[in-house]
């Protein structure tokens, strides 16, 4: 696939995608996969096999007994979560493991089960909702990849609970692009759903802008706002009020259906 011209210009070289994560994506996008046909791809890579059951048994999933293969991963937790797992061990994989980028991808692993999980209650893609959530600031690792120091620099800047449009703006002045325009580029790069892709291309747009977008896409911005606004400790029902009505969603549904995910990841954890 094509990667935005625009990035060629900054010399910015996207990682590619493993193999086995390019099958994963495609698997994904089937209405009939197996559990055998998912477990078989993953166990091409060895180490995305290890990252994914090690994963599994981790807290946050809270599985009541040890998985020993991806199979057993998969019958216990199914396919869209091993599924995601598997392409967070991609993206950490790719990326130097500093502390600035493992909260990003702790962060982003969150925001996908929730993102995922939620949309199956609410009639949204489901696959497609779980993978935005775990791409949506990808774009920021390639730029931390690429100016360690002048990103620091610039999220120093930035207070805490920055949004993603002012982020992108602080980008855009800093880089000449913003990580919405990077990530965007590597989701169509590694074989993503193009919605996944409009997804965190769209993320930091303004209401009057993102209120013109199709109904799945805005759909996904929904979620991913009210999940945002869960995992930084704010308040999601005007976050919900504001999205949901475009997107065809009910806002009190949203908000009740994201907060009770995130309660039950939080209960996980703390366990």
């Amino acid at each position: 696939m094509s990667v935005d011209p625009s990035l060629r210009t900054l010399d910015v070289q996207l990682p590619a995608s493993p193999r086995a994560l390019m099958e994963v994506a495609s698997l994904m996008a089937l209405d009939d996969v197996s559990v055998q046909s998912l477990a078989t791809v993953i166990e091409t890579d060895m180490a995305l096999a290890a990252a994914v059951v090690r994963t599994v048994n981790s807290a946050m999933f809270g599985v009541l007994r040890r998985v020993e293969t991806v199979a057993e991963a998969v019958m216990l937790l199914g396919l869209r979560d091993v599924a995601a797992i598997t392409l967070e061990a991609g993206l950490r994989d790719k990326f130097p493991a500093t502390p600035a980028i493992t909260q990003l991808w702790d962060a982003a692993r969150v925001r996908g089960v929730l993102m995922g999980r939620a949309a199956k209650t609410l009639n949204v893609h489901a696959w497609r909702a779980q993978s935005a959530g775990l791409f949506a600031q990808v774009g920021q690792a390639v730029l931390m990849a690429h100016k360690p120091e002048a990103y620091q620099s610039l999220s120093q800047s930035l207070t805490p609970l920055v949004l993603p449009a002012e982020r992108a703006a602080a980008e855009m002045k800093a880089f000449g692009l913003d990580h919405a325009v990077l990530g965007s580029a590597l989701c169509r790069a590694w074989g993503l759903a193009a919605d996944v892709a409009d997804f965190v291309r769209d993320r930091p747009l303004p209401k009057e802008r993102w209120q013109t977008r199709p109904l799945p896409i805005k759909a996904l911005l929904c979620l991913g706002a009210v999940a945002d606004a869960c995992m930084t400790a704010q308040d999601p029902e005007p976050v919900a009020a504001l999205y949901a009505g475009p997107a065809s969603l009910d806002a009190a549904q949203v908000c009740e259906e994201m907060q009770a995910q995130w309660l039950r990841l939080s209960e996980t954890a703390e366990a």
